[in-house]
């Protein structure tokens, strides 16, 4: 299902400028003695998950990366696929018979992270087939790689430090993930080179070359409750491959740069299994009891119905959804600050159009607070089909948050709850 963004209400008003009920909308219009006569009312809700078949990844603001085991949602494993561009075309590296590869590191400069950090196993792979920028990705896409893991035998296992400064020679420079890779694979693109063949000639030969990396993990033994994903900002001038390298004495290096000339692309894959939110899909009335949201897959529901129970002539003042959710504060699967919320204009549409308001996530109260004003108002109106609003992680592909929502039939104290205020005219 695809995601477009537009100004809903806005447009979704001067589609029937000619009604009566367009010419008295603002709230601003409405006086004292109207608000005094306004009834205050709560909907009745469904609520449920839905599982998304198409998320497209390509070129996001973060690229993920780890696996983490969640009690509810099962693993959740990112990776992420990249080109590299040449830092000089024509490197001129002289009698190579003379350099030593002292190492060859792929820094990936840290945008944060979700779980815990404790150490993961890392493997990368070279490309065997091309990626474009103009080309569409999404999260289930795989792309053909070299058999050899690039990295170390014995030097697989990284302990990710996202809030520690970085170390680089005697530089300290801003947290980084360096992922050491073999240097005789250095050794190789220096011969290239200097080949007489026309592979460093332009970026173009060299993407024909060498056609990128495939970075992922490989974390067999998670529990549950263990592991995390990792936020790369791949556009960062840190986030690079080095080959650091000795010549004649003298120490030198090379670099490989990832910028947004790069085509990249998320990959994502979850693991239901047999945990709770696998019940949910199967059956949507279990989400009146429990419902999900998950980044990259899963979106939350509210649908409601009783909107066309209201009376003709009404003037929505306030609609509030609120969403108990389940989490206690300090654990490693927080909630994030909010919620992107949408709807289908009709029911037939396949995307997705975002609603003016965000959820905003309350700690205090351990709930997200939802407007749906404008939403409730166009329903009645006729403006859009009453299709539900659908609530995802803000940072639906950039991000790896998951949610886990009361339903109205939860045993927890809190329920959901949709309260309105209106008045009729």
């Amino acid at each position: 299902m695809k995601y477009s963004t537009l100004l809903l209400i806005i447009v979704l008003y001067s589609f029937n400028s000619c009604k009566k009920k367009e010419s008295i909308a603002g709230k601003d219009i409405i006086n004292d003695q109207e608000y005094l006569n306004s009834t205050t009312d709560t909907l009745d809700i469904i609520t449920y998950t839905i599982a998304e078949d198409s998320t497209i990844t390509d070129n996001p603001a973060n690229a993920v990366l780890g696996s983490y085991v969640d009690p509810k949602f099962g693993k959740l494993e990112a990776y992420f696929y990249t080109q590299f561009r040449l830092a000089t075309v024509n490197p001129d590296f002289g009698d190579i018979t003379t350099i030593k590869v002292d190492s060859f590191v792929l820094a990936l400069e840290y945008a944060g992270y979700y779980g815990d950090l404790s150490a993961q196993t890392f493997q990368v792979y070279e490309m065997d087939s091309s990626i474009y920028l103009d080309s569409t990705y999404y999260a289930f896409t795989e792309k053909n790689t070299k058999s050899t893991n690039l990295i170390p035998l014995g030097k697989e296992t990284i302990s990710p430090k996202p809030n520690d400064k970085t170390v680089v020679g005697s530089d300290t420079v801003d947290a980084q993930l360096r992922i050491p890779l073999d240097t005789n694979f250095a050794k190789s693109l220096i011969v290239e080179a200097e080949s007489g063949n026309s592979s460093f000639t332009s970026n173009e030969n060299f993407l024909s070359f060498f056609k990128g990396l495939k970075v992922k993990t490989n974390n067999i033994n998670q529990n549950v409750g263990q592991g995390a994903i990792l936020y790369f900002n791949l556009n960062d001038p840190a986030s690079k491959a080095t080959i650091y390298f000795t010549q004649g004495g003298v120490n030198k290096s090379y670099d490989l740069l990832i910028n947004s000339s790069c085509a990249d692309f998320n990959h994502v894959e979850v693991e239901n299994g047999s945990y709770p939110i696998q019940a949910v899909l199967a059956d949507s009335t279990k989400g009146m009891t429990e419902f999900y949201a998950q980044a990259f897959k899963h979106r939350a529901v509210v649908k409601i119905p009783s909107i066309q129970e209201l009376p003709s002539n009404i003037i929505v003042h306030r609609a509030n959804l609120t969403l108990p959710i389940q989490f206690q504060t300090g654990y490693r699967f927080k909630p994030g600050s909010f919620l992107s919320v949408s709807t289908k204009i009709k029911a037939s549409d396949n995307n997705l159009t975002a609603l003016p308001s965000l959820g905003e996530y309350l700690d205090s109260k351990k709930h997200f607070n939802v407007d749906l004003k404008d939403y409730v108002q166009a329903v009645h109106n006729g403006d859009i089909e009453n299709t539900g609003v659908y609530l995802s992680p803000r940072f639906f592909i950039n991000s790896a948050e998951r949610v886990v929502f009361n339903g109205k039939n939860s045993t927890n104290k809190k329920k959901p709850q949709l309260v309105i205020t209106y008045s009729t005219f």
